[in-house]
């Protein structure tokens, strides 16, 4: 079964050599590596054609999420495409081959892998990641959410659905939705973990999830959230972090970065939904609510890592 690394990219010189360094430790080798690059700026594009990956340039102006995995995924070779960030890495030898047999086991399944931190991390979206990645494998999850900074899908699979190019963020979940609409399956990989690198301020977090909730109402006609429920989800999610952090010697350290990623978080999920009343799925529960009291933050993974390949 022949295997294509599609990664997007944009100004990734500080993280794509890891990204790099991380793929070719694998014991399972891709047959190619593309890098997807809209515009970068810095030396992006020649890191990774010096290390043999095949770089796709698309105008900056053109780009929206989905626009650049179709052409990334329309130029890859491979049966099983798994998508990566450029901001990512992976911390275990065996990932790609864990991945790779994620979606071998059924044609029609879409698997997407676990994301941890590092020290770079804030808190609060430690805390998001031990949420929508926890530490259990679900081999049939029954409901849309993945994410594409760490997933796999067949090329078949890929070509019969592709990726809805005019969504301005959340392009996996609304693909991942129609397979499931037409009987395909999601699986989510706890043995295949990356360390996915955030670096950004208040500005760039607001806008993400401004431009997530954007595109989720798209998505789903009739969900949204309220201003008194943004804030609501602002103080119980803001309790909840500082809690945790509390119960890890932490408070004093993080109380302003959870504050300060909280409220870009719901201010800018409020200004992308901007509806007067709505309903909540099961799926915006998942992504936008706290967890119980005995909820587990997922520690941050070292900056140095000891690639080892590992019995699930």
């Amino acid at each position: 079964m022949k295997v294509s690394l599609v990664v997007r990219a944009r100004n990734e010189a500080v993280y794509l050599p890891r990204l790099i360094e991380g793929i070719s430790a694998q014991d399972y080798e891709p047959d190619e590596c593309l890098l997807v690059d809209s515009g970068s700026t810095d030396e992006t594009r020649e890191i990774a054609a010096s290390a043999g990956w095949k770089v796709i340039q698309m105008p900056a102006e053109d780009f929206t999420f989905g626009r650049s995995l179709n052409l990334g995924c329309k130029a890859a070779s491979g049966d099983v495409l798994v998508i990566l960030s450029a901001h990512v890495y992976p911390v275990r030898a065996d990932y790609l081959r864990k991945m790779v047999e994620a979606v071998a086991e059924r044609a029609d399944t879409v698997a997407y892998g676990r994301q941890i931190g590092d020290q770079r991390t804030k808190f609060s979206e430690r805390v998001i990641m031990s949420q929508w990645f926890p530490s259990e494998r679900i081999a049939d999850q029954g409901h849309a959410f993945t994410n594409n900074a760490n997933a796999a899908i067949s090329k078949e699979l890929w070509a019969r659905f592709k990726y809805d190019e005019d969504l301005s963020g959340l392009e996996d979940i609304e693909l991942t939705a129609r397979v499931l609409a037409e009987g395909g399956r999601v699986t989510y990989v706890n043995e295949a973990p990356v360390v996915h690198v955030h670096e950004e301020s208040f500005s760039s977090i607001r806008e993400r999830y401004r431009r997530e909730a954007s595109a989720y109402k798209q998505i789903f006609a009739g969900e949204g959230m309220t201003l008194w429920h943004a804030v609501s989800l602002f103080l119980k999610n803001s309790f909840r972090d500082s809690r945790l952090a509390q119960e890890q010697s932490m408070f004093s350290t993080e109380f302003c970065s959870i504050i300060s990623f909280r409220l870009a978080q719901f201010w800018g999920a409020w200004n992308g939904f901007r509806v007067r009343g709505a309903q909540e799925s099961d799926l915006q529960i998942r992504m936008y609510h706290p967890q119980g009291r005995s909820f587990p933050v997922e520690e941050s993974a070292p900056l140095t890592i000891v690639y080892r390949a590992e019995n699930a």
